[in-house]
Parts: structure tokens; C-alpha cells; sequence
């Protein structure tokens, strides 16, 4: 059985052989896609990400049938796994042992948000929180600076807090017939 410290071995190694790669060029930006698509019966939205598929539901309340995490848990979710793995990568970085680690996303989302009446509650998560557990024989002054480094470079933390512009278009598509898409 692989210990957590040995996978940081080998994650330092692919780190390493990464960041030659990007030095050399032969790495750079590269686009990202997902898709979701709503099914028939039931509404769960099936999501694609490359050679896999995510399955996305609603509570029962919200005519769901509870088949998978709503949208705003898997954005919790895609924070959790993001920050766990950038934990992994600069402890490896910084050659800090872990024997365990773990993070726990919280957030609240206010059903009236956008409702009559409530127009200014917001419809998105708020209040994220995140509690990051590790076992570490390090120093604190090596956890503080694992830490430091993690919440420069996490790329959904990051995103979580600045922000960034999103933009959307529309193809309206009639049955036999299509128009161009529509900036929204």
C-alpha cells in the first residue's frame, strides 16, 4: 500500500518533468470544455468532461429526483478536490511530509434568492468557507508557508475570489429551421 508521503515522491517528480516542459514550450495555455445536457423524464443534467461524465440532479423539492449533486455542490466540490490537490503539489514542492490530508467546503444558498420580494438575496453560494486538515510531522512555520503558497495558486480559490468574466450566447434552434447565436 502506497503511502501518502511515497504519492508525493512521485507527484514531485511529475512536477519537476512539468515545469521543464513549460520552460521548454512545449507546454502552454490549453482550452478547457465541459457540457451538460438535460434528459428527457427525469432533468438530470449529464456532464461531459472529457472521456467522463458527471451526473447532476436537483432535492426532490425542486423536482428532482436526487440522482447526483446539485450545481452549486459540485462548485463546492471542484473547490475541495482543487484546493486537496494544490495542498498535494507545493507540499511536494516544498518537500513537506503529509500522512493525511483533507478539505471541507461550506457554503450557504438562500432558496428566496432572485424570489418576489427578495430581489436582492443573492441566487450563488455565499459565505464559502474551507477547513484544510492535515497530518504533517513539519514545523508550523512550514505549514504556514504551504499554506501561503496554496492560497496564491489555487486556481479555483483564485477564481472564487476575483472573479472573472463569463460570456454566454443563445442558438436558439427552431425544429427544421436554426438562426445564428445571440450574445447574451
Amino acid at each position: 500500500m502506497t503511502t501518502l508521503n511515497e504519492y508525493l515522491g512521485q507527484k514531485r517528480a511529475a512536477l519537476l518533468n512539468r515545469r521543464a516542459r513549460v520552460k521548454s514550450g512545449e507546454l502552454g495555455a490549453v482550452t478547457l470544455k465541459a457540457s451538460a445536457s438535460a434528459e428527457g423524464r427525469s432533468g438530470v443534467r449529464r456532464i461531459r468532461i472529457r472521456d467522463f461524465q458527471v451526473i447532476s440532479d436537483s432535492p426532490p423539492d425542486f423536482a428532482g429526483y436526487n440522482l447526483g449533486p446539485s450545481s452549486p455542490e459540485l462548485l463546492l466540490g471542484a473547490l475541495s478536490s482543487c484546493l486537496t490537490h494544490t495542498y498535494l503539489i507545493h507540499a511536494s514542492d516544498q518537500r513537506v511530509p503529509l500522512e493525511s490530508l483533507h478539505a471541507e467546503v461550506s457554503a450557504t444558498i438562500d432558496a428566496r434568492g432572485g424570489a418576489e420580494g427578495h430581489e436582492n438575496v443573492p441566487v450563488y453560494p455565499q459565505d464559502i468557507s474551507y477547513l484544510v486538515t492535515l497530518v504533517s510531522p513539519a514545523s508550523a512555520e512550514d505549514i504556514a508557508r504551504l499554506r501561503s503558497t496554496v492560497e496564491r495558486l489555487c486556481p479555483i480559490l483564485n477564481l472564487l475570489k476575483r472573479g472573472n468574466e463569463v460570456r454566454g450566447q443563445v442558438d436558439h434552434q427552431q425544429p427544421g429551421r436554426s438562426t445564428a447565436g445571440s450574445e447574451l
